[in-house]
């Protein structure tokens, strides 16, 4: 016996499991009831309210998974993290999380779900076997990593991706992204505007997006000239390796008065490893970050930050999938960042 209080069949005494038995019960074709079902196709007026009726009725909900199928769309998006260049990094990166989570409700509001990839390349063939997968409806790519030419050669076939980072000229898929560059000179104008005269940049140059920020940063130490210099520590992504590396720094190198790190995470381990080697910061050494997470505010002190807006770099980027998906013209984005100051920075700090 079926469930009190649940609308049944007459016929058969039981709730329709699919548009068939749906199409039986109101006596016309499958076809008539998927017109009236999606609202697609001629039909009159009458019958979709009559089989719309019936459906309500009878509580039943067509699958969408069999839709889907039927009009060749899995209601999913890629969204995948290659990380080639760091192999050890995890999805719970601060900004990996905090972009991600953008993403997610945008594509929510569209409809679609995510199946989130964490991938370390070990052929060419990973992003080629993702996108012929059959799994998704397109890809959206956190991070170029050092896996641009994959990126590239997939994109000259696969049209619907799209791409957080740098826009690397003369590649053929779209990027949303911060003007790294810009954020870059202005990280390091801040620093110089707050008195410090010997720089260091902490960052991993080989990840295209870092590399433009390093450009920003020694375009702004030459044209502040005489009497400032600058220095390079390739530093990880991951804390421990980071810690470890400008640990290490700190302990030979000569002493610098400001600290560009190349993401909130590197100035949150540089902060650390500075005050192991008893070095106050703003007073001995400024540090400033990239990134401006919501973690910026609570470090101590709370860091100074180049800010991206992951928000709007999460809207852009399902815009511009859902463009290349309806086969429209999509250019890439390029976000301007904007400099968050705070106490990680301030001059005339006296030492404690």
């Amino acid at each position: 016996m079926p469930p009190k209080n649940r609308p049944v069949s007459k016929q058969t005494g039981a709730r329709p499991q699919n548009i068939q038995e749906l199409a039986k019960i109101a006596g016309v074709s499958t076809a008539t009831v998927s017109r009236a079902l999606t609202g697609a196709g001629h039909l009159s007026a009458a019958t979709r309210e009559r089989i719309q009726k019936l459906a309500a009725d009878l509580q039943f909900k067509p699958s969408t998974t069999a839709r889907n199928l039927r009009i060749g769309r899995t209601g999913a998006i890629g969204v995948v993290v290659p990380l080639g260049h760091e192999r050890t990094q995890h999805l719970s990166d601060p900004f990996f999380m905090t972009l991600i989570s953008h993403v997610a409700d945008r594509l929510a509001d569209h409809g679609y779900d995510v199946l989130l990839s964490r991938v370390v390349p070990s052929d060419v063939e990973w992003l080629d076997r993702i996108a012929q997968s059959g799994r998704v409806d397109g890809i959206i790519v956190i991070g170029q990593s050092d896996q641009a030419l994959v990126l590239d050669q997939i994109a000259k076939t696969y049209k619907p991706m799209v791409v957080w980072g740098a826009q690397i000229e003369g590649h053929a898929y779209r990027t949303v992204g911060s003007d790294n560059r810009l954020g870059g000179r202005m990280a390091t104008e801040h620093l110089l505007a707050q008195g410090c005269r010997k720089l260091a940049f902490f960052g991993d140059p080989t990840v295209p997006e870092v590399e433009e920020r390093l450009r920003g940063f020694r375009e702004a130490l030459k044209a502040a000239g005489d009497g400032v210099a600058g220095a390079l520590l390739p530093v990880h992504f991951v804390p421990d390796m980071a810690l470890a590396t400008i640990s290490d720094y700190l302990g030979i190198a000569d002493r610098v008065d400001g600290i560009f790190a190349a993401s909130d995470t590197i100035a949150m381990m540089t902060i650390q490893a500075l005050a192991d080697h008893g070095r106050s910061v703003p007073a001995d050494v400024k540090v400033i970050g990239f990134d401006d997470l919501e973690i910026a505010r609570h470090t101590l002190p709370p860091l100074s930050s180049i800010r991206q807006d992951l928000g709007k770099g999460a809207q852009a980027l399902v815009e511009t999938l859902l463009a290349l998906m309806r086969d429209e013209p999509a250019p890439s984005v390029l976000l301007t960042p904007t400099l968050t100051a705070r106490f990680s920075t301030a001059a005339d700090v006296e030492p404690a």
